[in-house]
């Protein structure tokens, strides 16, 4: 690398709401060294919870608006909306309306996540060293439309950074005659003392009930709709709870339809999406993750600094992170599984306290210089062609 000559990166990222890649990103442009790098963010759509949340140092353009900017008449909103698709379209087959936004060639591009490969592997830059992130795992059945494309797409990259070691090792294990570049694990970086500001922001009033938190997006996958039928049995059954849910999606209606078919208004609360989270978590009693898969969700490890029993599914990179009734309680993505776990938060006063008492340390096992560092040193190593050491 030539003295004082920044590297200059690109991020290719869809959007900015709420959650655990979008913080990934966040974490990257704010912690990546700027005597070294020249940051760009492209948005496709500026839209979301944090799309003003870039620092000041890195440079944000995108293609279209986003919902925030548009007419609260629905029926203009339809037609902008109609209107954004076509240009969206047409920026996917012609990479050069990009090029044009930018208006600068970069030495690194970054595909955030495999919603955006194909962007980045369009981009008429043909000299730039092209990275992909996983933070998924694409052995699972909902990928399987189009999980040969995604693997295609992955082939043609110069390196892979997994975002678990579980999303890496599923493809050696249900695809081994898959051939991939070279790649590296490298976990979610954690903003701890930040995090630790924010969660005593405010003081939410959960009443007197045992109350189980959970902070994600209102996707079938996520295990929603799971959760509620199990609170409703649970509570037949006389195992007194709240469950309050934060975080937005198309699942919201549905799960707001079915909380007032089972008369559980008082007791499984949707708050919607909300900007600091962290109080909610902070105070109340249980974490609860009912994921039908997940990669290395960020919030888990959040809620293990600030120290809140935590029951999760065993999905993805969750096993990573979670010890079976040492740091928190796995169990099985089932309406089975979720009662036993419940049921045993709320009865099991004994693990509870063993939990609390191991999680006191925790944020030991965090080491974001490292994480910063591993990723700076895949950048500067493809940019001087040199392989990156895995």
């Amino acid at each position: 690398m030539q003295e004082n000559k920044k590297i200059k990166v690109l991020f290719r990222h869809r959007s900015m709401e709420m959650g655990g890649v979008e913080k990934v990103v966040l974490s990257m442009l704010n912690n990546l060294n700027r005597d070294k790098f020249d940051m760009t963010i492209c948005l496709n759509i500026n839209q979301g919870e944090l799309r003003n949340e870039f620092p000041n140092h890195v440079r944000k353009v995108y293609i279209a608006e986003g919902k925030e900017d548009f007419s609260k008449n629905p029926v203009i909103q339809k037609i902008q909306l109609a209107k954004r698709r076509l240009k969206l379209d047409k920026a996917a087959k012609n990479p050069k309306i990009a090029d044009q936004l930018l208006n600068d060639t970069y030495d690194v591009e970054i595909a955030t996540g495999y919603t955006v490969y194909k962007t980045v592997l369009n981009s008429t830059n043909k000299k730039s060293k092209k990275i992909a992130w996983l933070h998924s795992d694409l052995s699972l059945e909902g990928f399987a439309p189009y999980r040969d494309e995604i693997f295609k797409n992955m082939q043609q990259f110069d390196y892979i950074i997994y975002g678990s070691q579980q999303c890496k090792d599923i493809l050696s294990e249900k695809y081994p005659d898959l051939k991939l570049p070279p790649g590296e694990v490298i976990l979610n970086a954690i903003p701890i003392e930040e995090l630790k500001i924010k969660a005593k922001a405010f003081n939410p009033d959960f009443g007197t009930a045992p109350t189980f938190v959970s902070v994600g997006r209102l996707h079938y996958r996520k295990g929603y709709r799971t959760l509620l039928e199990t609170h409703k049995k649970l509570i037949d059954d006389g195992f007194h709870h709240h469950i309050t849910v934060i975080g937005n999606g198309e699942d919201y209606d549905l799960l707001s339809k079915r909380i007032k078919e089972l008369e559980v208004q008082n007791s499984f609360k949707l708050l919607g999406t909300q900007m600091n989270p962290y109080p909610y978590v902070a105070n109340a009693d249980f974490y609860i993750m009912p994921s039908e898969s997940e990669g290395w969700p960020l919030i888990i490890a959040e809620t293990l600094i600030l120290q809140k029993p935590i029951l999760a599914t065993k999905v993805g990179g969750v096993p990573e992170m979670v010890t079976h009734k040492e740091s928190g309680y796995l169990t099985d993505y089932s309406d089975e599984g979720l009662y036993n776990g419940i049921k045993e938060f709320l009865t099991n006063k004994n693990l509870i306290e063993h939990i609390q008492e191991n999680l006191k340390d925790i944020e030991k096992r965090f080491d974001n210089e490292k994480i910063f560092k591993s990723v700076e040193s895949i950048i500067e190593n493809l940019y001087q062609n040199k392989t990156p050491t895995t």
